[in-house]
C-alpha cells in the first residue's frame, strides 16, 4: 500500500507531503490545489509509461509547470507586513515527485536542460535529473536499490553490490521504461508494472455524442476504459464473471425497483435500463447525464480485476445529491479490494467516505498562492527526504 505522497515545486504545490490510507479523500475550495494534486499523481504515473516529458510539454513546459512564487517566504511576508518579492535563485529549477509504500519507494526529479552545442530544437524540453528506488519508507543511500544521476544508472545485484546498468540513458527517458529487466533490475520492473497498473477515472463523457451512449462491439472487458466507451461490455463482464450481486445492490441502492441488462445485436452491446414505473427500458441515448455517470462509476468500481490503486477525480459531477450516499457506499466497497484516492469538492461525499474505518481526509487550503494541508504540522507530517541531485 502507498502510505506517503510527496510533491515539490509543481504549480501551487511548493512542498506537500501527506499520508494516504486505504481510502484517501482530498477536499478543498475551488483553487485550493485539488486539481494540481491530481495532475501531479498523473504525471508521476506517466513517468512509468514513458510519457512524463510530453505531459510537461503539454502543460507549457517545465517553466509553466513549476511553482511560480519565491523559493521561500519571509516571516514578514506571511504576516502581510511586506509584499511578496522574488530574488536570485539559490537552487536550480526543479520539480520533484515521489511516494513511499510498504516495500518499494520511488522519486523522480525534473529540471531544465543543459544548453547544447550546436543548439537543438529540443533545448527547451525538461530533463530527468534524478531517479531513485529504495526499500522502505525513508530515503537512505544504503537502502537504495536503483539510483540514477543524469545519464548514469546503477542497480544493486543479488549480493548488494552496485552494478552499472547504463552510462548514457537519454535524459528524456525514465529508468522505469529503459532499465526494467527481470534479471538485471527486477525491482525496477516490479515498480514500473505496479505504477502502470494504477487506474484513473476523470474523463467520463456523458454528452449526447458520448461513446457510452452508442452501441459498441463488445468483448470481455474486466477493466472499463478511462472514458467509458465500453460500458455495456464492462457491465456484461461483471454479470457473467464478476460481483453480480454487488451490481444488483448498487442499482437498487440508487434507483429502487430499476432493472439493468445488456442487449446484443450483431456483436454490438448496448445498455438497457428500465426504471420503476416505466413500460419499456431506456436506451443509453435516453439516460440523463447523472444516471449514465452513475452506471459508469458502477462499472469502474465493481471491476472483476481490481487494481492496486484507483483514483477518482470528482466522481460526484452531474450526480443529484440523492445519489451521493449510494456512490459513497460503492466507493467504500471498492476500497476493500483496492487502495482508493478520491478528489472531491462535495463535503457530503467526503463526510460519508470518512466513515470508512481506514480513511484519511486531506483538506487543502491556499495561502499566498501556495497549497497547504489544513491543520498539518511537523508532528503529523510523514518523514520524507529527497535524494540529493
Amino acid at each position: 500500500m502507498i502510505h506517503t505522497f510527496a510533491i515539490a515545486n509543481y504549480r501551487s504545490l511548493r512542498e506537500v507531503i501527506f499520508p494516504l490510507d486505504q481510502l484517501t479523500i482530498i477536499i478543498g475550495a475551488n483553487g485550493s490545489g485539488k486539481s494540481n494534486l491530481y495532475r501531479a499523481l498523473r504525471l508521476l504515473s506517466d513517468t512509468a509509461m514513458g510519457g512524463a516529458i510530453p505531459s510537461l510539454a503539454r502543460e507549457g513546459g517545465i517553466n509553466s509547470a513549476v511553482w511560480a512564487g519565491p523559493e521561500t517566504f519571509a516571516k514578514d511576508v506571511k504576516k502581510n507586513h511586506l509584499p511578496v518579492q522574488g530574488g536570485p535563485r539559490k537552487k536550480p529549477v526543479n520539480l520533484k515527485l515521489g511516494f513511499a509504500s510498504d516495500n518499494f519507494s520511488y522519486s523522480v526529479e525534473f529540471g531544465l536542460p543543459v544548453p547544447q552545442k550546436p543548439p537543438s530544437a529540443f533545448d527547451h524540453d525538461p530533463e530527468i535529473k534524478r531517479e531513485a528506488i529504495w526499500h522502505g519508507d525513508r530515503w537512505r543511500a544504503p537502502s537504495a536499490l536503483a539510483d540514477r544521476h543524469g545519464s548514469l544508472v546503477r542497480v544493486r545485484d543479488s549480493r548488494g553490490k552496485w552494478q552499472t546498468a547504463s552510462e548514457n540513458l537519454a535524459r528524456y527517458d525514465s529508468m522505469l521504461t529503459q532499465i526494467a529487466d527481470p534479471t538485471l533490475a527486477p525491482e525496477v520492473l516490479i515498480l514500473r508494472d505496479r505504477i502502470r497498473s494504477w487506474r484513473f477515472y476523470d474523463s467520463f463523457r456523458t454528452d449526447e455524442f458520448s461513446p457510452a451512449r452508442q452501441a459498441q462491439i463488445g468483448t470481455h472487458t474486466p477493466v472499463l476504459f478511462h472514458d467509458g466507451r465500453d460500458l455495456a461490455a464492462a457491465l456484461q463482464t461483471i454479470i457473467e464473471i464478476g460481483d453480480v450481486e454487488g451490481l444488483e445492490t448498487a442499482i437498487e441502492d440508487a434507483f429502487p425497483g430499476a432493472e439493468l441488462w445488456i442487449e446484443f445485436d450483431g456483436g454490438r452491446f448496448q445498455v438497457a435500463f428500465k426504471q420503476h414505473g416505466l413500460l419499456r427500458p431506456l436506451s443509453p441515448t435516453e439516460l440523463s447525464d447523472g444516471t449514465l455517470r452513475y452506471l459508469l462509476l458502477v462499472a469502474a468500481l465493481l471491476t472483476p480485476r481490481p487494481p492496486e490503486f484507483m483514483v477518482l477525480n470528482e466522481p460526484e459531477t452531474s450526480l443529484h445529491h440523492e445519489l451521493v450516499p449510494a456512490l459513497a457506499r460503492l466507493i467504500r466497497k471498492a476500497s476493500e479490494t483496492s487502495q482508493v484516492w478520491v478528489v472531491t469538492h462535495l463535503p457530503m461525499l467526503a463526510e460519508l467516505l470518512e466513515e470508512n474505518d481506514r480513511s484519511q481526509l486531506i483538506r487543502l487550503e491556499k495561502e499566498l498562492g501556495e497549497t497547504h494541508i489544513q491543520d498539518q504540522d511537523p508532528l503529523n507530517t510523514p518523514i520524507w527526504h529527497w535524494p540529493s541531485r
